[in-house]
């Protein structure tokens, strides 16, 4: 290594160093701080005084740290949980993309472009940037809200849709008559490439890992986690498909692998230091003479795109049920162009739709649009701080060994908190609604201001190293947000979980809770019970009735999850609940009639006492 190429990996280890810790501090993010840091080391600014060249190579070095990303991604996302989200990633992500598009390039028509132009620009500016959008969605912990969760799934179908655009770009040149690079030919091997990548890694990469990790070497381990990442990535590439999404896939194969963690934990530090280049190559390759020299037209180009893809990503949010400020926030995430454009804009240069003197400053505004972003989620949240001045900032509890945490301090909540003080079993109690805080706290219970679904809150409340987590929050978002969060970050720590109905049953299944009980279950139970000997049934008689109810009960939720996430047959259910209610009468009285001896059964079956919680008990618990 050259001493010019020594000082350049100096300069760039020094404003990575720098520019997190001072972005973060001064409130703008690190991916903010990073473009900044891009812009300071970039060829219009220090970039002559440490000979620095070649911007682009640095841009497609860094871009495997978002090759990286989406690896670490799709070892949190289980096939199950994938499957589950197809309808948001073909539907809202095909909408948002169509109708973006469509309205920039009705825009574009309407300054006098050329048809082929304005679609060809207005697909390019539909796109958003992947790395972008996940960083400060993980960065502000909302990748598992739900809003972040299908901003996630619109940019997996971005991710989807980029190659068939790059492919079709010579179809938008004006008087071309060439044909798209991707025939069918191409197109039938990439998709016989996933299948096979799906089914090969489905059945060999756990049982690799297992070698690896039984030599006992962390070194190879996380080579063999590098190997993956780029061995499907080169393959994918070779192939004609994003090396992105193919990291996708590797890492989507390996979410159910008992070495996820691991093998998360070893990328990790790749992972950052790659998507810190990658930022800073962004910030590099801004054009500062284009900004001085028509910064009219360049702001209007960004206000416009965001504007643009803000609307039609807020209307879509509330189209598909999210309130108005996880739609403002999902608009707000995806507002900025994204990596895919500068490829297509080069693509397009090529073939002669643009010239380079547009694609430069469109590349620059969608380079732009991406500095935004962080800008326009401080200001979202600085309303939302407004919004709410009245409330307090929550409590941070104090940590304690071997207890119990308890989120929601409703009724349900109250009730646990009572049986534990009643056998001196320490717990500590959150909730989000202060007046209920200051009403429970009147009685001198134990209880904190906060929300359960914030890592840090988590963290003081002693979440490592409690004893057991009761999800007793009463809105069903809230109770699958904060499962998702305390599973992922805490995978050893058992939950036990409220459910509203049968469709919570089923999500928190989805998120890996295995002990939950239907809050109003036990109680009709028992009151038809109370019912059924005042009718004249012996006690064991009307036992054995509701125990064979239970049994048939249970075995239908079993075998309605593996439909549960059917969007069209839930529509039908909530359409025909009458019908729907008939035909479990039906089903009742069938099984009932047909039900053997149960008096055996025991009324808590699957349940797990104090005595058991260091060590859970394998049955699921679905009550």
């Amino acid at each position: 290594m050259t001493e010019a190429q020594l000082i350049q990996v100096t300069v760039f280890l020094a404003a990575a160093a720098i520019a997190a810790p001072l972005g973060r501090f001064l409130g703008f993010g690190a991916v903010l701080g990073y473009l900044a840091a891009g812009v300071v080391i970039g060829p219009y600014v220090l970039g002559p005084l440490y000979a620095l060249d070649h911007v682009e190579k640095v841009l497609e070095f860094g871009e495997f740290g978002v090759v990286l990303l989406l690896f670490v991604i799709g070892l949190e996302l289980r096939p199950i949980r994938l499957w589950s989200m197809r309808s948001a990633i073909f539907g809202l992500g095909a909408a948002q993309l169509v109708l973006t598009a469509f309205v920039l390039a009705g825009i574009g028509l309407a300054l006098g472009l050329a048809t082929g132009q304005a679609l060809f620009i207005g697909l390019a500016l539909s796109l958003s940037s992947t790395a972008f959008a996940l960083q400060v969605l993980e960065e502000k912990g909302e990748l598992t809200a739900r809003h972040g969760r299908l901003a996630f799934s619109i940019l997996l179908f971005q991710d989807l849709a980029a190659i068939p655009l790059i492919a079709l770009v010579p179809l938008f040149a004006l008087g071309s008559g060439e044909e798209p690079s991707m025939d069918l030919g191409s197109a039938g091997i990439a998709i016989l490439t996933i299948a096979g990548v799906i089914v090969v890694g489905r059945f060999l990469l756990s049982r690799l890992y297992r070698l690896v990790a039984a030599v006992g070497v962390r070194e190879a381990m996380t080579a063999s986690a590098l190997l993956t990442v780029v061995g499907v990535a080169l393959l994918m590439e070779e192939v004609g498909l994003s090396a992105a999404l193919g990291s996708f896939i590797a890492g989507a194969l390996l979410a159910d692998s008992e070495y996820r963690h691991q093998i998360e934990a070893d990328i990790a530090p790749f992972e950052g230091l790659l998507l810190a280049v990658f930022f800073m190559a962004v910030g590099m390759s801004i054009d500062l003479s284009v900004l001085v020299s028509r910064p009219g037209a360049l702001l209007l180009i960004v206000a416009v795109l965001i504007a643009v893809k803000f609307m039609v990503l807020f209307g879509l949010g509330r189209w598909w049920g999210l309130k108005s400020a996880p739609s403002r926030r999902l608009g707000i995430v995806l507002s900025q162009g994204g990596e895919f454009a500068f490829v297509l804009f080069a693509v397009g240069i090529v073939e002669g739709v643009i010239d380079r003197e547009t694609a430069g400053l469109l590349t620059l505004a969608v380079t732009l649009s991406m500095a935004a972003t962080p800008l326009l989620l401080l200001a979202d949240e600085w309303f939302e701080r407004a919004k709410k001045s009245a409330a307090p900032e929550y409590e941070m509890p104090p940590e304690d060994e071997k207890h119990v945490i308890i989120a929601g301090f409703g009724r349900f909540g109250q009730i646990v908190a009572r049986v534990l003080r009643a056998r001196h079993i320490p717990f500590t109690a959150l909730d989000k609604s202060i007046a209920q805080v200051d009403f429970v706290k009147r009685f001198g219970a134990k209880i904190y201001y906060g929300d359960a679904g914030r890592i840090d809150i988590l963290r003081a409340a002693g979440a490592n190293k409690a004893s057991a987590f009761v999800l007793a929050i009463d809105d069903v978002e809230d109770s699958l947000r904060v499962a998702e969060i305390v599973r992922e970050n805490f995978p050893d720590l058992p939950i036990y979980a409220r459910a509203r109905d049968r469709i919570h049953v089923h999500k928190l299944m989805d998120l890996g809770v295995t002990i939950i009980e239907r809050e109003t279950y036990r109680s009709a139970l028992s009151l038809t019970a109370d019912l059924l000997r005042g009718l004249g049934l012996t006690p064991k008689e009307a036992r054995r009735l509701i125990d064979t109810f239970k049994v048939h009960d249970e075995a239908r939720l079993f075998n309605e999850y593996e439909d549960y996430t059917d969007q069209e047959k839930m529509r039908a259910n909530a359409l025909t609940a009458a019908a729907e209610l008939e035909d479990l009468f039906a089903k009742d009285i069938e099984s009932l009639e047909d039900g053997g001896s149960s008096d055996d059964r025991s009324d808590y079956r699957g349940s797990v006492s104090y005595k058991q919680i260091n060590h859970p008990t394998k049955t699921n618990a679905f009550i």
